[in-house]
């Protein structure tokens, strides 16, 4: 077995690049084996955190995000039609339906760039009500200040979501309307309000393998893990900048969740965005990899997702159990 890193890497937030790449290039074989020990000396490799993710608010977005269907800027060619805040009673049976589907984490997000004061107070009574059912409350409202990121801790709100998405050299290609320090300024008042952090990329936008090494070093070196790592397969969609992008070899992304295991090894990896067109077979090799974590039910926001039997029935042929 090759011998370029230790199987267990010690807790560390000063990788270097080429470190990480170095644990990228390993022997597809070796590499899985040192991230599903590190898993198991972690967690329960038999268990999955199961969550669910619905869309609160949608399109109308100023950010110009290249792989988004909800950006303003992409409107037209998409025709995704817009619409309002839902209402309490909404959100509260969606929560309701997705505890009884096994879910223990209820996420929402909503196409802001960031809240406005009005906006915020309505989402604030739907994390109550989440809460009120014994679920986890996580939500992604885009950029917030440290004021309103206490206000989302003082209604309860278990974690907030905002993706770095990329390594720093390739966000420009990505999005132009915020730069990378505003997406760090934004997670630095979601800890101090002490609120976890649920932070992750998406592969398959056309970036390289150092543009991969480079979003899993950014991870690792921010001040604490983040609690929760989405790791996004692109979902092209049509009419966005980035819907013509190549599909992203299944080993690569395989690849970049055993490191995401080994540099944050206390951390929930989720297999976000992308199940949908993925096999059972490289699921499962996710999983032995270290991701343990799912977002259950048919949507994600604005695209499919795999059904939840569909998910049951993977999770029976693997010995798999959902997170009580």
């Amino acid at each position: 077995m090759s011998q370029a890193a230790p199987l267990t890497p010690p807790l560390r937030h000063n990788w270097q690049l080429e470190e990480v790449e170095a644990l990228l290039a390993l022997p597809f074989m070796d590499l899985l084996h040192r991230a599903h020990t590190v898993h198991c000396a972690h967690f329960d490799p038999n268990v999955v955190q199961a969550s669910a993710l619905i869309n609160i608010k949608t399109g109308g977005c100023a950010e110009n995000c290249g792989y988004c269907s909800q950006s303003a800027h992409h409107e037209e060619e998409i025709g995704l039609q817009r619409e309002g805040l839902m209402a309490l009673a909404e959100v509260r049976t969606a929560a309701e339906a997705a505890r009884a589907a096994g879910a223990t984490r209820f996420c929402m997000g909503a196409a802001w760039r960031g809240p406005r004061d009005g906006d915020l107070a309505r989402v604030i009574e739907m994390i109550q009500a989440v809460k009120a059912l014994g679920m986890e409350a996580c939500a992604t409202l885009g950029m917030l200040d440290a004021e309103q990121a206490l206000q989302l801790k003082q209604a309860g709100l278990d974690y907030y979501n905002h993706n770095l998405d990329t390594s720093r050299d390739y966000y420009p290609q990505v999005v132009t309307t915020r730069c990378y320090e505003d997406r760090l300024v934004t997670l630095g008042h979601v800890r101090a309000a002490g609120i976890n952090v649920c932070c992750g990329g998406i592969l398959g936008m056309g970036e390289s393998r150092r543009d991969r090494a480079g979003l899993l070093a950014e991870l690792a070196n921010l001040p604490e893990h983040p609690q929760s790592v989405p790791i996004n397969l692109l979902v092209a969609i049509p009419g966005t900048p980035l819907g013509d992008s190549a599909a992203l070899d299944i080993f690569e992304f395989i690849r970049t969740i055993a490191v995401a295991r080994l540099l944050m090894p206390s951390s929930f990896v989720r297999l976000s965005a992308g199940r949908e067109g993925m096999s059972d077979e490289g699921q499962a090799l996710c999983f032995f990899a270290g991701a343990n974590s799912i977002f259950y039910g048919d949507r994600l926001l604005t695209t499919s997702n795999r059904s939840t039997d569909r998910d049951r029935a993977l999770f029976e042929r693997l010995g798999l159990t959902a997170a009580a």
